[in-house]
């Protein structure tokens, strides 16, 4: 991550099945340079279940769109050599690739299996509600229209510990198969305890205890990176998946590629996850979505004037661990099970400015909240609003920064700039009311006139002999003041 880095989601849940992603963020890879982005998440670049599959049904993690499988050549997004074609354009933008991966389960395999198996309560994965019994399960992976390509490895039900159908009574519940050093770990620490163990989400999950499975896993990645090209990795769904697997995975990838190769992954949160457990248990070594603070948003947006705008930032990662945390606003999740956006769009650009403009967090944008959502309920992006907090971002907010958290609804912070951008920036804003707060830029300011460039605020600011200025903000309004040349 450079200094000033921003990542960029490049996609939304609700994009068209046309195969065009890859060519669109291709020829889009010089703007996202010019306003900005040092990096941009690509979504799951492998077959899934079928062509408008969003990656999240992995089927095959060696097919990234050449093989005729599952009804399609291409994934949703393109062919493999568009895929290439997309990498090197933006690596010759100096833009960073993060992909997408899907190590927690697979969809739609290929072949019936009988095993053995016992139902657990949904809300206490940890209590069998049967005994056991045989179901018949798609968990038989023979890939063949790869035809043992790039790897032989076929997946069978001893691969997995648990799916979520049985097609000989036609019924959907949890079924943890048994076996060799399978079936219920009561008491497992390394998965989310959300229903006492939350190591099953969907599909059918993959059994990491088994060693063929963590051999595989770790070939695919060297095959997957030494491929693509990849600067970076967003591990998805990673509560669900044992926490000693993530980090031999990640040693493994740093060991092979570099100390620095860059990892962050989705742990969702719920009431009493501790997340200084899980980095305690991975060593620390994998950046986290900021979750907590995405909650924040949320909440603020939706409540307004009854929420405390000086605990913002409260329980969020990136107030505990700064150095690790990616804080964002929006996401591909939150609109596919929202329906609508997650945080109110009113609330959007403070909360932008809240990631964009302040010293900490690794801030990624949404493609769905910078050019739109598509689908059956399609919402325009804030592209010029961003931009704007994208342009002070990259030329103004450097430095020591000052905090004025010190009123229920209006607060505000200074950066101060550094050698190379000395006059920095000033951010307030309102979840009420607006109002007006005394801020310092420092004496040598003095006489100087300070401007909103968001045009939320006509009137300049002049600073005063003491360094300060009485800097204003709209209802329910963030501004961010320049200095004038």
């Amino acid at each position: 991550m450079r200094t000033n880095g921003i990542m960029m989601q490049y996609f939304e849940w609700f994009l068209p099945n046309e195969g065009n992603l890859w060519n669109r963020l291709k020829e889009d890879a010089g703007h996202l340079k010019e306003i900005g982005v040092t990096s941009v998440w690509i979504p799951p670049c492998y077959k899934g279940t079928d062509s408008n599959d969003v990656g999240y049904g992995a089927y095959d993690l060696y097919d990234l769109g050449e093989f005729d499988q599952k009804g399609t050549v291409r994934t949703k997004y393109g062919t493999k050599q568009e895929l290439h074609d997309c990498i090197q354009a933006l690596h010759d933008n100096g833009i960073a690739v993060y992909a997408d991966v899907v190590l927690n389960h697979k969809g739609g395999g290929d072949e019936l299996q009988t095993f053995w198996v016992v139902e657990v309560d949904p809300h206490d994965r940890n209590k069998a509600i049967t005994e056991p019994y045989e179901i018949e399960g798609f968990t038989r992976f023979t890939f063949p229209g790869r035809n043992k390509k790039y790897s032989d490895f076929e997946w069978s039900w001893e691969h997995f510990s648990a799916t979520d159908y049985n097609y000989r009574d036609d019924k959907d519940a949890i079924y943890i198969i048994q076996g060799d050093n399978k079936g219920i770990e009561v008491d497992d620490r390394s998965v989310g305890q959300q229903y006492a163990n939350f190591d099953f989400l969907m599909f059918t999950d993959v059994d990491y205890k088994h060693p063929d499975v963590q051999e595989e896993t770790k070939k695919w990645i060297s095959w997957f990176i030494h491929e693509t090209g990849v600067d970076g990795l967003r591990l998805d769904a990673i509560k669900h998946i044992n926490d000693w697997f993530v980090k031999d995975f990640i040693d493994h990838v740093r060991g092979e590629f570099a100390g620095d190769f860059y990892v962050v992954g989705e742990y969702s949160f719920y009431d009493g996850m501790d997340i200084e457990l899980y980095l305690h248990n991975v060593e620390h070594k994998i950046d986290l979505f900021d979750v907590a603070l995405h909650y924040n948003f949320k909440q603020c947006g939706m409540d307004g004037p009854g929420f405390d705008m000086r605990k913002i930032f409260g329980s969020s990662i990136v107030s505990a661990y700064p150095e690790l945390a990616v804080t964002y606003v929006d996401n591909h999740d939150s609109h596919r099970l929202q329906g609508e956006p997650y945080v109110p769009e009113w609330f959007k650009p403070l909360a932008y400015a809240l990631i964009l403009l302040r010293k900490d967090g690794y801030p990624c944008i949404f493609l769905g909240d910078y050019y739109g959502i598509g689908g059956d309920n399609p919402q325009p992006g804030m592209q010029w609003m961003i931009d704007q907090l994208l342009d002070v971002r990259r030329d103004f907010s450097y430095g020591e920064q000052d905090d004025y958290f010190d009123h229920e609804h209006v607060v505000g912070w200074v950066r101060r700039g550094d050698e190379h951008h000395p006059d920095g920036c000033v951010v307030i804003m309102s979840n009420s009311e607006g109002g007006v707060k005394p801020m310092s830029v420092g004496t040598d300011y003095a006489g100087t006139s300070w401007y909103d460039k968001l045009g939320h605020v006509q009137e300049d600011v002049i600073i005063g002999d003491d360094g300060r200025g009485w800097f204003h903000v709209g209802d329910g309004s963030v501004s961010v003041y320049l200095k004038r040349v």
